[in-house]
């Protein structure tokens, strides 16, 4: 059997492909449950990014300077009072340059955080936390707002 494009018969490894077949298209063997659309474990959870959402840059986009935009942060502030988890999730620190240094931004950005007044209950950033978050230039994504909608 062959599999790919090319010409070159390549071997299959028919084992992998039939369990990987059968976890697929034989839901009996699977239990599936019904996920919720909206609320994750009954607890709203929302993911904040930092940079250009809650702080801004006057010149050079470096981190120690960051300026914090208050009415933004009271917006974040106000979803923590009504209930809902906040995350700040910020690609700090992830991209392969930062990486390669042994750059890790997490407890810099923390204290930033608390001295701009922001009320959280978790942080990941591109290099530690419990959510990394990739450094991307977009996120698609059908439950974004950007900070303006709020």
């Amino acid at each position: 059997m062959m599999n790919g494009k090319g010409s070159k018969p390549r071997p299959v490894a028919y084992k992998k492909y039939i369990d990987n077949y059968n976890l697929i298209f034989n839901k009996d063997k699977m239990e599936f449950h019904e996920s919720k659309q909206f609320e994750a474990d009954d607890q709203k959870v929302v993911l904040v990014d930092v940079d250009e959402t809650i702080c801004f840059y006057p010149e050079k986009r470096q981190y120690d300077y960051a300026e914090p935009c208050h009415e933004n942060i009271a917006k974040i502030n106000k979803l923590h009072d009504e209930g809902w988890y906040v995350i700040y999730w910020t690609a700090r620190g992830g991209s392969e340059r930062s990486k390669k240094a042994g750059r890790c931004y997490y407890d810099f950005t923390w204290k930033q955080l608390e001295s701009w007044g922001c009320k959280f209950n978790d942080l990941s950033t591109g290099s530690k936390g419990k959510y990394i978050k990739p450094a991307c230039d977009l996120v698609i994504d059908d439950k974004s707002k950007r900070i303006e909608e709020l």
